[in-house]
């Protein structure tokens, strides 16, 4: 129902209705979005009324500005859904950080990989590191490496390797990316399943240096995948 005294003045952002319109003449559209021409504000104003609905100023700075016959209440509810749907398409995506330790317990672990799987699922990258401290250094990549593999088989969400497993200032890093199109490319595991990979597996021993090291770090993963 038309609400004639309805106004909003002030901001120029606002939508100017009935005679808070300043332009003297309008391009004028009709409820059935049916074009009724160029007329004068006190005719436009006529029309509006003749429906019993409002003159909407929709494209003030077009020349001359643009308004359409409508209902005030449902032109505001349409602009606001149009606005959340655009709002929604521009969902900008970042590259988020997650990071494992030497030595993380089994139910940290697959927090960190329920997070990881939630980023991916929103469409972001994810920035893998396994924090290396102290000793734990100096210990032979290729072993550290299999380590942060194991924990990217429990992530419980499909996703591609847009960056390899390299050494990184903090220790070890790899960027994940979601797939596109929902095809497989890792397919997650359980963390039970993953150590049964790993045993029967010879460790790493390149340096016999290490291997005293090597020993210490795995009396340490006995509770813990890493």
């Amino acid at each position: 129902m038309r609400t004639p005294q309805k106004q909003f003045s002030g901001k120029d952002t606002r939508t100017r209705i009935n005679q808070a319109i300043r332009a003297s003449e309008l391009r004028v559209i009709g409820p059935d979005n049916e074009n009724l021409g160029t007329l004068s504000l006190a005719n436009a104003l006529k029309e509006a009324e003749k429906r019993k609905l409002d003159l909407i100023e929709i494209s003030p700075n077009a020349k001359p500005p643009v308004a359409k016959i409508t209902d005030f209440g449902q032109y505001r509810y349409e602009t606001k859904r149009k606005a959340s749907v655009a709002k929604a398409k521009a969902h900008v995506t970042e590259t988020k950080s997650a990071q494992v330790k030497i030595g993380t317990g089994e139910h940290d672990q697959q927090l960190k990989a329920k997070r990881i799987a939630e980023w991916l699922e929103e469409g972001h990258r994810v920035k893998v590191d396994l924090f290396l401290w102290g000793r734990y250094k100096y210990m032979e990549s290729g072993f550290l490496k299999e380590r942060l593999d194991r924990f990217l088989k429990i992530i419980p969400s499909e996703y591609k390797i847009a960056d390899p497993i390299k050494k990184s200032p903090k220790g070890f890093t790899t960027t994940l990316e979601r797939v596109p199109g929902g095809s497989k490319v890792h397919k997650p595991k359980v963390l039970e399943e993953v150590k049964k990979e790993s045993d029967g597996k010879k460790p790493f021993s390149e340096k016999s240096e290490n291997k005293s090291r090597k020993k210490s770090l795995d009396d340490l993963l006995e509770s813990g995948m890493i």
